[in-house]
């Protein structure tokens, strides 16, 4: 808008033409704006942003030792009107190289005065409180011409060739260098060490999985020897049953077999045997009774001793076939027909003693 003015916000707006209320040759507006009579009234800008300036310079140090010195200063114009109109007065027209060359000017000689005052040593081992000890040399000249040092930083230290510096850093160098191969031999000794650990374990795990897979394979190797086994063994049982089974089947065949001999040969003689033993005996009665008849010739005696001799003969058969152990096959028909045989042979033999002493005592009497 015609005759209203803004500056921006890192700018000092400056207008001049007027009085100014506190005596200074123009007026200072920073953030806001203002109405400015055309014609009448003049308005300038003045930068308050940072700039830099970059110096390098030979210094000598107390020791007599010359140092080439790289060093970075930040500055800008200071925020108060006096800094402003201060540095407005000595800069508006080059306001960037004019600041950046008389800073670089200040700053140097103050840096060589304080390097003239240590060592290299010093100079090497604080190099902050160099650039402190420079910047607050700096202060009062920079604020003097409105300027503020945001920061003074030194870039590099150089004794060119003489070689100073790399002579100081030797002993250090080599106590690095030493280091770093102690450390280097002790990472290689760790290296190893933690290889061989680690081989040692891989060889442990690997006997390990070697015993439990010959521990499997045995176990293997068994169950499979067992069941190859089981197949025999159980055939060679089942034989031994059947064997078994076929002795059993053997011994009851020849028990059978010789119950069945019992019966058929053994008990039959053993009848036959008690049945000539009968007849021999009644026989034997037989005769005797013939005499005894044939000494007394009394017929009536005989017979009656025949009669009274007839039990004894019946008894005397049935002891005989009680010890024979007959097996009788039809029950009690059987029985029966063994009894009926007993006495049938009882009447026999008493018959025959008759017919015998009859034919005794008929003969008798013709022998008187």
């Amino acid at each position: 808008m015609l005759g209203y003015h803004v500056p921006d916000p890192d700018e000092a707006m400056l207008v001049s033409g007027a009085k100014s209320r506190d005596a200074t040759p123009f007026r200072v507006i920073i953030g806001r704006g203002t109405w400015v009579m055309p014609f009448f009234r003049k308005v300038r800008y003045l930068s308050l942003a940072m700039f830099e300036a970059e110096i390098t310079e030979r210094c000598v140090t107390k020791q007599a030792i010359v140092l080439q010195v790289r060093a970075v200063i930040a500055f800008k114009v200071a925020n108060d009107t006096a800094s402003i109109v201060n540095a407005a007065q000595r800069f508006l027209s080059e306001q960037e190289q004019e600041m950046s060359v008389l800073t670089g000017r200040i700053f140097s000689g103050h840096l060589r005065s304080i390097v003239g005052s240590m060592t290299v040593e010093e100079i090497i081992r604080e190099r902050q409180r160099l650039a402190d000890e420079v910047l607050v040399a700096s202060k009062v000249e920079m604020s003097n011409i409105g300027l503020w040092v945001d920061s003074f930083q030194i870039q590099s230290i150089d004794d060119g060739d003489l070689g100073y510096i790399s002579a100081l850093a030797a002993p250090h160098n080599a106590a690095v260098h030493r280091d770093a191969q102690i450390a280097k031999s002790q990472a290689a000794q760790l290296s190893a060490e933690a290889e061989q650990e680690s081989l040692r374990k891989q060889a442990e795990y690997s006997r390990e999985t070697s015993i439990l897979k010959a521990g499997y394979q045995r176990d293997i190797d068994k169950a499979q020897a067992e069941a190859a086994a089981a197949g025999p063994l159980a055939a060679a049982l089942a034989q031994q049953e059947v064997l078994g089974a076929q002795a059993a089947q053997a011994r009851k065949e020849a028990e059978l077999r010789e119950q069945q001999l019992q019966a058929e040969v053994v008990k039959p003689a053993q009848a036959e045997a008690a049945r000539v033993k009968i007849l021999a005996e009644a026989e034997a009665n037989r005769t005797r009774i013939q005499a005894e008849a044939a000494a007394s010739n009394n017929r009536i005696a005989l017979d009656q001793m025949l009669i009274e001799q007839l039990p004894l003969i019946v008894e005397q058969a049935a002891r005989g076939l009680s010890n024979a152990n007959l097996t009788v096959l039809n029950g009690p028909d059987g029985v029966g027909e063994l009894l009926n045989g007993m006495v049938g042979q009882g009447l026999t033999v008493f018959n025959s003693l008759q017919k015998a002493l009859s034919t005794t005592g008929e003969e008798k009497p013709d022998i008187e």
